[in-house]
């Protein structure tokens, strides 16, 4: 008899939802978007009284917003169990990377929905707004009526971002070229991947801009960094004869297009046993770099670049450690920017990423550490302080852990990997593929230890 009482309830429930849908705007994206005000029973109504379908719509919608910004999934719950707690019902969420299933339950039934995105993104602003609004939930979210918290979410998601795409492409150029300098480039290469990371970075942009398919874009900004990184060194050779011997640095041109994010978030997910989410962000990130990497040897092979080692430039090593702090401090900063960090939140994590990348390169330099041991304690190193940061300041988590870390991620290694791929050389492309995986393999596993170590709701199942 409860059984059917229940299955009841949610039909009845079922059938409300798919009344009111017959009056409300149509979407006609091949990703219908959700008028969230115009399925609304009680606009009015205090949301820890209003009905079962008002209440999922303000926890999902904010997961989804969370989502967008690129948080983890356990995030994502975290904050859609927080809101549920104050409406006063039980949810059971199921997060991938541009969707969110979920199920509502309160005495009088269940309800369940599905929300996805149209695509996926970082925007570490907007991640820390929805933090701030789910603290503000948590005190004040008896209070609100359902319109409210729709209207306090309709803030946060039309915001528009930070910075213009020249500001964007300025951010790339700066962060590729101090990138090319942790490599161990010197001033040549540093310039013509300043260019081509710019222009590429410009390029990318505006075509996401206009909502053009994703890999596409990535494809076009990498091709035009290339281009544009060869076109500088043919430039530069006309004056200075010397420039036209310094290809080394041609991948850095285009580091700018790294995914950090899913990659990092992908391995905590994972860490968490959220297998959905954790697997689409890594075959995500997968098909950023092979996408990115193949474009980039298409072009080397068309004009016979080879993937050499870095001339010495003869540094001691207390400038070495100097340079190396401020090149840290200014690629971390840049990469802040692409994902729409305010600027004291990009710079906190530039001065995390300064100090842990500086240890990681010292580590294997003057301790003797292998790279993959470097790149483990140096994101430790980068979330405890991060860790710190937040109970200081406030800033999430994430958004001060990934752009530390991202300048870690081997995309010379990778690139290497697929040079050598092309060219059958299959000993030499397996070496470069098993060293850049140890070493990703190893950045969120100092993350995971740093967050178990001071965070207790997270090193727990439960």
């Amino acid at each position: 008899m409860a059984a059917e009482e229940s299955t009841r309830g949610i039909r009845a429930t079922a059938a409300t939802w798919m009344h009111r849908t017959r009056h409300t705007r149509l979407s006609h994206g091949n990703h219908m978007s959700v008028h969230w005000h115009d399925v609304l029973e009680g606009h009015d109504e205090l949301a820890r009284d209003a009905s079962l379908s008002d209440k999922s719509s303000i926890v999902c919608r904010a997961g989804l917003l969370l989502l967008a910004g690129g948080a983890g999934a356990w995030r994502v719950r975290e904050a859609m169990n927080a809101v549920a707690d104050v409406l006063g019902i039980t949810c059971s969420v199921d997060v991938s990377l541009t969707s969110i299933e979920c199920s509502c339950f309160d005495e009088t039934g269940s309800f369940s929905e599905v929300v996805s995105l149209p695509t996926t993104g970082v925007n570490t602003e907007r991640i820390w707004n929805m933090e701030k609004l789910v603290r503000r939930i948590s005190e004040e979210g008896s209070t609100f009526t359902v319109g409210t918290l729709h209207e306090l979410m309709d803030k946060i998601e039309h915001t528009p971002g930070r910075y213009a795409p020249w500001q964007a492409a300025l951010a790339a150029a700066a962060a590729c070229s101090a990138f090319v300098f942790l490599l161990g480039g010197g001033p040549f290469e540093m310039l013509f991947a300043f260019a081509g990371a710019g222009l590429g970075g410009y390029v990318r942009r505006r075509m996401l801009d206009r909502h053009l398919t994703h890999l596409a874009c990535i494809g076009c900004g990498v091709g035009v960094a290339c281009l544009v990184y060869l076109a500088a060194q043919q430039l530069i050779g006309l004056v200075a004869p010397e420039a036209l011997d310094f290809n080394a640095g041609y991948i850095g041109a285009m580091l700018f297009v790294i995914p950090g994010f899913p990659l990092i978030t992908s391995g905590l997910d994972i860490a968490k046993l959220d297998l959905r989410s954790g697997v689409d962000r890594l075959v995500y990130a997968c098909s950023i770099i092979i996408t990115a990497t193949l474009v980039a040897w298409l072009i080397s092979s068309f004009v016979g670049l080879r993937p050499d080692e870095f001339q010495d430039l003869h540094l001691g090593m207390a400038v070495l450690t100097a340079l190396r702090a401020l090149m840290s401090f200014i690629g971390v900063f840049g990469f802040s920017v692409l994902f729409n960090s305010p600027p004291r939140m990009a710079a906190t994590a530039g001065i995390v990423g300064a100090l842990a990348n500086t240890l990681r390169l010292t580590l294997v330099d003057v301790a003797g550490f292998t790279p993959e041991a470097a790149a483990f304690a140096g994101a430790l190193v980068a979330g405890l302080l991060a860790s710190a940061v937040m109970m200081r300041v406030g800033f999430p988590r994430i958004s001060i852990t990934v752009p530390s870390i991202v300048i870690m991620v081997p995309g010379l290694y990778l690139y290497r990997a697929v040079y050598y791929m092309g060219t059958v050389d299959v000993l030499a492309s397996m070496e470069w593929i098993f060293r850049a995986v140890m070493i990703i393999l190893f950045l969120p596993m100092g993350l995971g230890l740093a967050r178990a170590l001071t965070d207790r709701a997270w090193r727990h199942c439960n």
